[in-house]
């Protein structure tokens, strides 16, 4: 079976080279075909060992967030990309912003630039959903609660240390309409907050938001 066929049965997944040499076993020089596939346009080299399928193949690519969680484990879309998918905030973002246990990561790649901020355990395992992009994809993306958390624990500077101080964070600085901070679930984060950097921070959050 021909590679052009044969990788199709791997579309909208981030290509692996293992996966890619495996197809390739009849190739006496594969990793020679690897870069003759690449110059084609076959494959896009993302990170090293990932490919996604290129403009030569006619098949469907990842989305960014399955390959968000992909270029760097463990990890899940956070911060203001994920605020951004729920809808609280009203900017759509071009780089891909997730959280993970290892060290803070950015990649440029030739699909987009993924940006990855180190957050502990056990606080980074709360408020991770399972989403599904299509049928074949499915991503680890933060609860609006969870990314809104995350933002506040991760961004330098902000120390919410009175409830005018949250609003003004929430509604003029992240312009999140405040009918989207009542549907919040203030119980869920609650629970995290024993486990959590700035817990302060998210005390002034919870009581801001019960304030509202």
């Amino acid at each position: 079976m021909r590679f052009q066929e044969a990788i199709r049965d791997y579309a909208e997944q981030p290509i692996t080279k293992q996966v890619i040499l495996d197809l390739l076993k009849e190739y006496k020089r594969s990793y020679d075909k690897i870069n003759e596939l690449v110059k084609q346009g076959v494959l896009v080299p993302v990170k090293r060992g990932i490919f996604v399928a290129g403009p030569g193949l006619n098949i469907s690519k990842p989305a960014s967030f399955l390959l968000a969680n992909h270029l760097l484990g463990p990890s899940y879309v956070s911060l203001e990309t994920a605020l951004s998918h729920w809808g609280l905030i009203p900017e759509r973002v071009h780089e891909i912003s997730s959280v993970t246990t290892r060290n803070s990561k950015i990649y440029k790649t030739a699909v987009g630039r993924f940006s990855y901020t180190h957050i502990p355990l056990p606080y980074y395992s709360f408020g991770i959903r399972r989403v599904e992009l299509t049928k074949k994809q499915i991503a680890l993306v933060a609860t609006a609660e969870k990314a809104l958390c995350d933002k506040i624990i991760t961004t330098s500077g902000i120390l919410l240390r009175s409830l005018k101080q949250a609003r003004e964070l929430l509604m003029d600085d992240l312009r999140i309409e405040e009918q989207m901070l009542h549907n919040l679930n203030i119980k869920e984060i609650s629970k995290w907050v024993a486990d959590a950097p700035k817990k302060s921070s998210l005390n002034t959050l919870i009581k801001t938001l019960k304030d509202l």
